[in-house]
């Protein structure tokens, strides 16, 4: 019998550096890394346009993802995710993905204040043209309305990693 692969994802602020610590992490543990930006921008081309327009694709993605990362856990390789768990619904399907494959998971929490949040989205915007429309004080601003600090109450293995 094949051991579980271990589930690895994410939780901070637009900019806190998530898909830095995410790549980091998969290429030292050997890990499949999977980024929902990369999928999107493959599934979607051109089609996301406004922050509505991403919220219907991911939607759209997350089945796709669902049977890949079960798959792939119970496989026996870990997976790293580079998706977003900033609210609690995000998370608890998160926690459901582990919880089916019968796999350990771990969330990392990436504090960082608002100010290194823009100062590192404005730095991404000059190296990665394409994302400037998106990487945005204004941007950062809707989207963080909509964050939620995770809480011991959700039953996460949770590592806190504070810049």
């Amino acid at each position: 019998m094949t051991e579980t692969g271990s589930l690895t994802f994410f939780c901070g602020k637009m900019g806190a550096g998530k898909s830095t610590m995410a790549a980091r992490m998969a290429e030292e543990e050997g890990a499949v890394l999977l980024s929902e930006d990369t999928w999107l921008a493959a599934l979607y081309p051109g089609e996301i346009a406004t922050f509505d327009d991403y919220l219907d694709r991911a939607a759209r993605l997350r089945p796709m993802i669902r049977a890949l990362v079960l798959q792939t856990l119970r496989a026996g390789t870990d997976v790293v995710m580079d998706f977003p768990a900033n609210t609690r619904k995000q998370r608890a399907w998160f926690l459901a993905l582990a919880t089916e494959a019968g796999a350990p998971h771990r969330m990392i929490y990436l504090e960082a204040s608002d100010d290194l949040c823009l100062e590192r989205i404005a730095q991404r915007a000059k190296e990665q043209p394409d994302r400037a429309k998106f990487d945005t004080p204004e941007v950062f601003r809707r989207v963080t309305n909509y964050f939620e600090y995770p809480s011991e109450q959700e039953g996460l293995n949770t590592l806190r990693n504070a810049d």
